[in-house]
């Protein structure tokens, strides 16, 4: 069974220019997800998929293959990590390599370890689910957000505007880090997760969106704290 490891990184970055490969700590971004892909020792190839000529520098130095610079149609802002992804497969099976399994990474995501990575993995296999991937659970009940109206606040759900926190059902979201994934399966449904995909629980200090200035720095001060 072979396994890829796919890793895209768009040079068009608006929020935070060149941010796949802006300096985090004392390296590329991009080099975190390269690493631990390689150090995973799980993928048959590790490969970023770009559009930039530059991105492909820095990842062939990391240790990355970069096979073919991305199509134009699959680098604007309108292009889905699945046509990402349908691309890079269609390449390989052009040249007579079919990969069962696969892992999107993306580029800026630090945090990832080639532990989490096998962890990953080993669940994919070990359990037949058509997909894996990490989340984190909401730091505060999401049956209690509230929304404003008229310049008041109203609650969504004004039905648990007594109900303890404790009581309420406890909710997740996708870190935004990695999908592993059967390649049949999932492109053939044209969707990341499916009735028949599990997940990997992370907590805040392994987790931080990065989308601002603001947020990059907070990632940094997690990571920092997380090797301490």
């Amino acid at each position: 069974m072979k396994n890829i490891c796919i890793i895209p990184a768009r040079g068009g970055s608006k929020r935070i220019p060149k941010k796949n490969i802006k300096k985090f700590i004392d390296k590329p971004i991009i080099a975190y997800s390269i690493e631990a892909a390689l150090k995973s020792n799980i993928f048959d190839e590790v490969m970023v998929s770009t559009d930039d000529e530059k991105i492909a520098e820095i990842a062939k130095e990391y240790g990355a293959n970069v096979p073919f610079i991305r199509s134009s149609k699959n680098s604007d802002d309108f292009a889905t990590t699945l046509d990402v992804i349908n691309e890079v497969i269609e390449h390989y099976q052009s040249i007579g390599i079919e990969y069962q399994t696969a892992c999107c990474l993306y580029a800026t995501a630090p945090f990832v370890t080639s532990n989490l990575l096998s962890l990953g993995y080993n669940k994919l296999i070990s359990n037949h689910f058509d997909s894996v991937f990490p989340i984190i659970k909401y730091s505060f009940p999401i049956q209690r957000a509230l929304k404003i109206k008229d310049n008041k606040v109203e609650m969504f759900n004004p039905e648990h505007i007594n109900t303890r926190s404790q009581d309420l059902e406890g909710s997740y979201h996708d870190s935004g880090q990695f999908y592993f994934f059967q390649v049949k399966t999932i492109l053939g449904k044209g969707k990341m997760w499916t009735d028949n995909t599990s997940y990997i629980t992370l907590n805040e200090l392994e987790v931080q969106d990065i989308d601002t200035e603001t947020d990059w720095k907070l990632a940094e001060l997690k990571f920092k704290l997380l090797k301490e």
